[in-house]
């Protein structure tokens, strides 16, 4: 809560609000997916939604934020030993 007002939910991060809003927090962790998403998509995320990627750089500009997503080639990395243990991929 807002230690001043008690009225506006605010996070707190080192004593000062952060400035993510509720939808970055909740949207921002599929940015480590993209990757995943343009590789077996065969799509590029950027060229189909330049917006959404320049968002999400923005917050991964937060270090919040970048220590607490995963590598985006670990995560593709992870996809792919699933893919290879259940069969989709010989």
């Amino acid at each position: 809560m807002n230690p001043v007002h008690k009225k506006v939910p605010v996070l707190i991060h080192n004593g000062s609000p952060e400035e993510l809003g509720y939808v970055d927090i909740a949207l921002v962790p599929y940015y480590s997916w993209f990757y995943t998403y343009e590789q077996f998509g065969n799509i590029s995320i950027e060229a189909e939604c330049p917006k959404l990627v320049e968002w999400a750089k923005r917050c991964m500009k937060k270090e919040s934020v970048s220590k607490a997503l995963p590598d985006p080639v670990k995560v593709h990395d992870f996809v792919v030993m699933l893919r290879k243990k259940f069969g989709v991929d010989s």
